[in-house]
């Protein structure tokens, strides 16, 4: 009776070995592959307690997650001859165990080298913009040229993104410039086309003002107001010529002889001898040639009329002070002139 409960004893003690050798907790996220002398069994165990047979199967868990693989930066010359160094990210999944166990030794090793190879491949046949702004473009090649052998390995690229893109220093610098000149560029096309709207106004508004002259005066005065809103000290006028000639032509010269002098008048009325025909010569030209010419003439007739006219006289000698004689503007002194006014007087 003992001895038969002792070997009862050792065989739950082997059973409860065998069961605790044999049992595998399978996660969620993983399939379980058994490998019975070296093969695949179709079944594949599916996610929690699994049973295999101590000493004879081998269970082999796959992960079912995305995985995400970093791609080391790679460096490569594009197709328009810059170097660069680009590198990018790599999410997998598997899709079949069996395909992942069986047809590739490390399938995570397989996926990070045939992605380097790729992104060296897309590097060489893009130019520098698509790699800096058509990206998606070229995230798509990526995915098809690692997609296509790891069909085979029973794995699927959900996607490729590439995340950084270096450029030399000297790249860097002459692309600043070539936007810079661009910037500049389009503001002087957005100035030069406000410039020709302008002009297209301005016409428009000058063959109004051609129309009424009115209108030409009254923008005169708002520009003087305008100007003198500054509080200036100078204030420039502008003086049209066509009005002398007009005024020439109207009053044959006499209306114009007499403004001349009076202007001449005014301007050297402190002056001895003010307001003779040396004066309106000065002032002549600025008014009209010919009106300057006739205020000259009629000048300096009187000067010698009064002249001829007046007695000699000797100057008395003795006590008498000299009294200096005005010079004119041309350096000759008015000697002749003012004896000539004073005898007259």
């Amino acid at each position: 009776m003992g001895i038969f409960l002792g070997v009862l004893i050792a065989l739950v003690v082997l059973i409860v070995i065998g069961l605790a050798a044999s049992a595998r907790v399978i996660q969620q996220y993983e399939r379980g592959l058994v490998l019975r002398f070296g093969r695949v069994l179709d079944r594949q165990r599916q996610p929690g307690l699994a049973f295999i047979v101590p000493m004879i199967d081998r269970l082999w868990k796959v992960n079912m997650q995305i995985i995400t693989l970093p791609i080391p930066a790679q460096d490569g010359i594009t197709r328009d001859n810059v170097t660069v160094r680009v590198d990018a990210v790599v999410y997998y999944r598997v899709f079949d165990p069996v395909l992942a166990a069986i047809n590739v030794q490390d399938y995570p090793h397989a996926i990070s080298q045939v992605a380097q190879t790729s992104l060296r491949s897309i590097i060489g046949k893009s130019d520098l913009d698509d790699l800096l702004s058509n990206r998606e473009k070229l995230n798509q090649g990526l995915e098809l040229m690692i997609d296509s052998p790891a069909l085979e390995w029973g794995i699927h690229i959900d996607r490729v993104e590439i995340k950084d893109v270096a450029l030399p220093e000297a790249m860097k610098r002459s692309m600043s410039r070539q936007a810079e000149a661009e910037r500049e560029r389009r503001a002087r096309v957005i100035s030069a086309d406000g410039e020709l709207q302008a002009s297209y106004k301005l016409s428009q508004a000058a063959e109004q003002m051609a129309h009424t002259p009115a209108a030409l005066q009254l923008r005169l005065l708002e520009t003087i107001v305008e100007v003198a809103a500054e509080k200036n000290s100078t204030l420039v006028l502008p003086f049209p010529v066509e009005l002398l000639r007009f005024l020439e032509h109207n009053s044959g010269g006499s209306a114009l002889v007499a403004a001349v002098g009076a202007v001449a008048k005014g301007g050297n009325a402190g002056e001895p001898g003010g307001g003779t025909g040396r004066d309106a010569t000065m002032v002549g030209p600025v008014a009209g040639g010919a009106a300057g010419k006739a205020a000259s003439a009629d000048g300096s007739g009187a000067g010698d009329a009064v002249a001829a006219d007046a007695p000699k006289a000797d100057a008395p000698k003795g006590d008498t002070p000299k009294a200096d004689a005005p010079k004119g503007d041309d350096g000759d002194d008015g000697a002749t002139a003012i004896p000539a006014a004073h005898l007259s007087t």
